[in-house]
């Protein structure tokens, strides 16, 4: 066997509108086609990609610690992105990966999921 890409991530809440909304205006993913489940949710397409799966749950799950600690994206365009986080007032964390020079925003969605935008450190150089 051999991994050929990631597929997807999914996603439980009970605030699938506002998380449609933060996935879309802050992280420029579009909804899109979703098969006809018996379940409240929305896919969130990256290109013709559906990445971010939300599956719709009536109230959300207090004191249960998640198992999953984050998902991340590869993207290019760093100070258009951090611009927007900045303009928008979204609370993010800006770190580097030690020995890569990977530049990572930190952002949580409406319902504190952690995400992590990677960006190449030649991007950097390019804003300085």
């Amino acid at each position: 066997m051999k991994l050929n890409r990631f597929d997807h991530v999914n996603v439980r809440t009970a605030n699938v509108e506002a998380m449609v909304e933060w996935y879309t205006r802050v992280l420029g993913l579009h909804s899109g086609k979703r098969p006809p489940f018996s379940f409240p949710g929305a896919w969130l397409y990256l290109g013709d990609h559906p990445c971010v799966h939300l599956v719709g749950v009536a109230k959300a799950q207090e004191g249960r610690e998640p198992r999953l600690e984050h998902f991340a994206f590869r993207a290019t365009g760093l100070k258009e992105f951090e611009d927007r986080l900045t303009r928008e007032g979204i609370r993010y964390q800006r770190g580097v990966v030690p020995g890569f020079g990977i530049i990572q925003l930190n952002v949580w969605d409406p319902d504190g999921n952690h995400i992590h935008v990677d960006f190449a450190p030649e991007e950097e150089a390019a804003t300085a």
